[in-house]
């Protein structure tokens, strides 16, 4: 395949290194700083027993957005905050048939770049740990894999032609990914597992972030034992709301074996904190809120998270 990486993070770094590591043509976009040191250096990454570094010409690297102009399917993999701004980019580049999917934390990303792209657009979850501490490096600590499935209602019935996103396409994408390493399960119900994901999110993310400490931490924890179901309570009520219904048993399942998978992981939100950089917290916890506001459900501890994390950043100075 004929594959562009849009956001060249620790995510995109890794799936799309995966992915040119087997042989496909990758074609990865990055803010200069990020191109520069992958053209020199080249994409190196490390994982628990493997590492490589993917060169040009084995990959192709830069910071202009014209380089998506010959590809099959892109990976959007730039941070929440960022989804209208990189889908404006990549809009007057795309193939008329490209397909693009969404590798993003959050529900909502697949609906608002569709928006701006003016076509369908996958959405995916993603199950991975991974790194990113230095430009052109990036660490992966375990997991990476995929749940994808087709758009959801929302975004069918917005679109021009719902048709475009099909089940042969889906299949081709998940024989090619695992081929590559990477294993992928075609879902219909990928918006209960994007609603899962968000839910993991909202219960570790910010709370390792205001602490700086790892998932194990706070597991061990029995004060924050009782925060994080309070936030498990939550999100299961909105999901409820908006129609998703969410098991409050097995949120509370999934979120415990999350501390024991991964139990050194900082959380990515935590991770831009100690860097002084803006999270995706208003697309976790804060989008909690704002459903919550919408549908009549409180959601008191979400709101309180997203408050003090909003908090620390606006001390920062990134724009």
């Amino acid at each position: 395949m004929r594959i562009a990486v849009m956001g060249t993070g620790a995510v995109g770094g890794y799936f799309g290194g995966m992915l040119a590591k087997a042989g496909h043509s990758v074609s990865f976009i990055a803010r200069d700083r990020q191109a520069k040191a992958i053209a020199a250096g080249g994409l190196n990454i490390r994982s628990a027993n493997w590492q490589c570094t993917l060169k040009v010409p084995q990959i192709h690297i830069s910071s202009d957005p014209s380089l998506l102009a010959n590809v099959e399917g892109v990976l959007l993999c730039v941070k929440s905050t960022d989804t209208e701004d990189a889908a404006l980019q990549m809009r007057a580049h795309l193939p008329k048939h490209c397909w693009v999917m969404s590798l993003q934390n959050g529900v909502d990303n697949p609906i608002r770049a569709q928006q701006v792209l003016d076509r369908l657009v996958i959405p995916a979850v993603v199950y991975v740990a991974t790194a990113m501490p230095e430009p052109g490096l990036i660490e992966h600590f375990g997991r990476g894999d995929l749940v994808i499935g087709p758009p959801s209602e929302a975004q069918l019935q917005l679109a021009k032609d719902p048709n475009t996103i099909t089940q042969a396409l889906l299949a081709h994408i998940r024989e090619s990914f695992m081929a590559s390493g990477i294993p992928v399960e075609v879902s219909d119900k990928v918006q209960q597992a994007l609603w899962a994901k968000l839910l993991v999110n909202c219960t570790y993310n910010a709370i390792s972030a205001l602490a700086q400490v790892d998932y194990g931490t706070l597991a061990a924890h029995s004060a924050i034992q009782q925060t994080m179901r309070a936030v498990i309570e939550e999100v299961v009520a909105v999901s409820a709301a908006a129609g998703v219904n969410l098991d409050l048993a097995q949120s509370i399942q999934i979120c415990e074996k999350i501390a024991e998978a991964m139990p050194k992981q900082l959380s990515s939100t935590a991770q831009d904190i100690a860097r002084k950089k803006r999270s995706e917290i208003d697309h976790l916890n804060g989008f909690v809120v704002r459903e919550g506001q919408r549908l009549s459900v409180a959601t008191p501890v979400n709101q309180t998270l997203h408050a003090l994390v909003k908090l620390i950043e606006s001390e920062f100075s990134e724009v």
